[in-house]
This record gives C-alpha cells, sequence and structure tokens, in this order.
C-alpha cells in the first residue's frame, strides 16, 4: 500500500494565506484532508480573500477565511476564538506564516521600520500561538512556525528582517520545551520560493529573465522552490510519520547554503 498522509478530521489554522507560501500550504493540507482557517490583511469581502477560498476548496472539504491583522493582539484574539467556537474547540494544527520583508541597513533603519518588523515577523508567532495553546494541548496538536534561510546566512540590505528570522529559531525551540509533550513545535525556513513576490523582485531588474536565471543557478538543485513543496513539508510535519521532530527550524533551500558564493 502506498504511504499516505491523512490529516482528516484535523482542523488548520494558517496566517498569511491569499498568496505564495500560505496559499500553498493552504491546499496542501486541505488536499490531505484538513478543515482550513485561513486569515490575512486584505478584507472578507476581496478578491484576495475569494481566492483563497475558491483555490483551496477546490482541494475539497472545509475552507474559511477572515481579515486579521498580525500587528493588533485583539483582532488575533478575535481570529483564534472565532476558529474554536466554530469548530467546537478543536485546533490540531496552527501554521503561523504571516510576515513581510522589512530590508533596510542598520544604519538607515528607521524606529517605525524596527517595530514593525518586530511586531509582525517576531511578536505575532508567539501571540497567536499562545492563544492557541489550550486548544492545541488538549488535541495533541503541532504548531509551525515559518522562519526563514535568512535566520541562517544573509546578505547586505536584509536588516532588520533577518534578526526576527533568527529569533524565530529560539522561538521554535523554547515552545517545544515548554509546551511539549502535548504540542510539537517545529520551524520552516524556506530559500527562494517560486512566490509573486518574488517574481516582482525579478521584474525590477533590466532583464527580469536573466536575473531570475542567475538566482537559479544558484542552487545545487537548479531551479527554485515552490509553496506547493513547502506545503508538503507541513503536512509531512503535522502528520504521525513527524511524531519525533519537535524543537527543529528546518532549512529548506534547494542546497544554496551549501556551497560558498562568490560575489
Amino acid at each position: 500500500m502506498a504511504l499516505q498522509i491523512d490529516l482528516k478530521g484535523k482542523v488548520a489554522l494558517i496566517t498569511g494565506v491569499t498568496s505564495g507560501i500560505g496559499l500553498g500550504v493552504a491546499k496542501i493540507l486541505a488536499r490531505a484532508g484538513c478543515t482550513i482557517t485561513g486569515c490575512a490583511e486584505y478584507p472578507n469581502e476581496s478578491h484576495e480573500a475569494k481566492h483563497f477560498t475558491d483555490v483551496v476548496g477546490q482541494e475539497g472539504g472545509s475552507v474559511s477565511y477572515m481579515r486579521t491583522d498580525m500587528r493588533d493582539p485583539a483582532e488575533i484574539r478575535a481570529l483564534v476564538e472565532s476558529v474554536a467556537e466554530r469548530e467546537d474547540g478543536k485546533i490540531d494544527i496552527l501554521v503561523s506564516n504571516a510576515g513581510k520583508n522589512v530590508f533596510d541597513r542598520p544604519e538607515g533603519c528607521s524606529e517605525m521600520d524596527w517595530d514593525f518588523n518586530m511586531n509582525l515577523n517576531l511578536a505575532s508567532h508567539w501571540r497567536i500561538a499562545k492563544l492557541c495553546q489550550p486548544y492545541l494541548e488538549k488535541n495533541n496538536g503541532t504548531i509551525i512556525i515559518m522562519s526563514s534561510n535568512h535566520a541562517y546566512s544573509t546578505m547586505p540590505g536584509c536588516f532588520p528582517y533577518n534578526i526576527t528570522k533568527t529569533a524565530l529559531t529560539g522561538l521554535v525551540r523554547s515552545l517545544a520545551i515548554e509546551w511539549g509533550p502535548k504540542i510539537r513545535t517545529v520551524g520552516i525556513a524556506p530559500g527562494f520560493i517560486d512566490t509573486p513576490g518574488n517574481q516582482s523582485w525579478f521584474d525590477s531588474f533590466l532583464d527580469p529573465a536573466l536575473e531570475r536565471q542567475r538566482t537559479i543557478e544558484l542552487h545545487p538543485v537548479k531551479n527554485l522552490g515552490t509553496p506547493d513543496e513547502i506545503g508538503g513539508w507541513c503536512a509531512f510535519l503535522a502528520s504521525e510519520y513527524a511524531a519525533f521532530a519537535s524543537g527543529t527550524t528546518y532549512l529548506i533551500d534547494g542546497g544554496r547554503s551549501a556551497l560558498m558564493q562568490d560575489n
């Protein structure tokens, strides 16, 4: 019999779902049988929200969306309480994914950008995990926190984003220690994933195709990652096959960090 990841009956809460990695994760978890609730900054009636529910709904099962500003503790609380009420107190999987690039240099970063970055890219992950903790503990749940390859190595001009992504590896360790064995906490640190946001970055160059190919050549696998591949990692880490995994952040970067780069 073929090996299958079966998450039927599981309730998954995923943040930052309207595009890119979050959308890919929601699709794959729905395909594995999860009931999905997603959130992002767009209004409930927006095109982005409808696109999310349409795409994920095609995988089968139940899907819902709730606009949430992940910088606002009150809105995060409302999101978690809404899911818990609708699902009779059942939350099995939290994928804390929402975040934004905040790229600058230490001497140029403003206090406003520092605070925005720390609030969204670090504190929000702790806040939503803390609010989900009672429900996850009751169901022997899993927390998956989305970090970045910038947690392990970075480049000029990526401050202070890289600071928070590094800090998330510490959050993963702490939650695993404090909340185990009832809750497993793991992290994923994706490298260069082929998302609309990264395509916009390619499009900022005079020759987008050339820049895209130059980036691909930095990877031993000679391609970019996909949101669905990160979704596959989430499905595995939330499954029975990953029961011994906790406290670790998995670097998924196509081998880029293994290769010395000569600029």
